[in-house]
């Protein structure tokens, strides 16, 4: 049986070895009736076979994180603009000494929002130390978007600790590459983002969000909803910086409006430290640290 198996995997490696060496000497792919289905881009770009690259998207990444043991993470969210605060230091000193006034402007910006880089690479570390002293089937693994900013302050304080972290990167019309901190095995790369969105889920049992843009707001709204409407078990759900989520937007006034309830407002809670942010995490699991 084994044999058999070993033969049907030297199949498939060598049918897209052909298919390499074809582009490898220069020859345009053209449509091919006789090609094996599974290696054929044209059939699979298909609008019609839509279908199989979901399932496609939906089985790599969960299967290569099962093989891993990775069955509980964190999810961190937040902005893919910012730096660290020696990054942002050097990016304000070269602003400075070119002295254009709009780039000062955005630098300023840039370091006074570094403090939530090492924030978020704090929490991870944490997440990560508690995560070394249990039982591999009940460590956290941190898992972020993969890709700058916030979501590599997380897998960098993971990767503080020698910690497997997860990324799920998505393909962007302005390229997004992989952080260099997201550990080789488990970083990932979707074209959907529905896709992408529902693996966050599949194994958050914490979803911590930090400042960021639409992408993070999308992100956070699409929680919220889930666990408002029983689609996902409840988990915490942290809003990290306070100063800025109440300035972004006011919660109270659906309440008021009555288009949630008051009890949806119990549904995250506001944080700006990173030992709070796991605080709370401990207390919704009564995990014992």
């Amino acid at each position: 049986m084994e044999a058999t198996q070993d033969l049907n995997e030297r199949r498939l490696a060598d049918a897209w070895a052909e298919l390499q060496a074809h582009s490898n000497d220069g020859h345009a792919l053209q449509a091919d009736a006789y090609r094996l289905a599974f290696a054929d881009p044209e059939f699979l770009l298909r609008r019609e076979t839509r279908g199989i690259r979901f399932q496609l998207e939906m089985l790599k990444p969960d299967l290569a994180q099962r093989d891993l043991g990775i069955e509980n993470t964190v999810v961190v969210f937040g902005s893919a603009r910012f730096r660290d605060t020696a990054e942002a230091s050097e990016l304000l000193a070269q602003a400075e000494r070119h002295g254009e006034p709009h780039a000062i402007a955005r630098a300023r910006t840039l370091l006074r929002n570094a403090h939530h880089y090492e924030n978020a690479r704090e929490f991870a570390r944490i997440v990560a130390r508690y995560s070394q002293r249990c039982p591999h089937a009940d460590q956290l693994f941190i898992c972020t978007g993969g890709g700058p900013g916030i979501m590599e302050a997380a897998n960098r304080g993971a990767h503080d600790e020698g910690a497997l972290n997860v990324g799920l990167n998505i393909a962007l019309p302005h390229e997004q590459s992989a952080n260099p901190y997201v550990s080789q095995e488990l970083s990932f790369k979707f074209h959907y983002f529905a896709l992408r969105k529902m693996h966050f889920m599949m194994r958050a049992k914490a979803l911590v969000a930090f400042p960021g843009g639409f992408g993070t707001l999308d992100e956070l709204f699409e929680v919220i909803t889930l666990v408002q409407c029983k689609k996902a078990k409840p988990v915490p759900i942290v809003l990290f910086g306070s100063d800025y989520w109440k300035r972004l937007f006011n919660l109270e006034v659906l309440v008021e409006e009555g288009t949630i309830s008051p009890e949806d407002l119990n549904l995250f809670k506001y944080v700006d430290e990173p030992q709070a942010a796991w605080a709370h995490i401990v207390q919704f699991y009564d995990l014992k640290t």
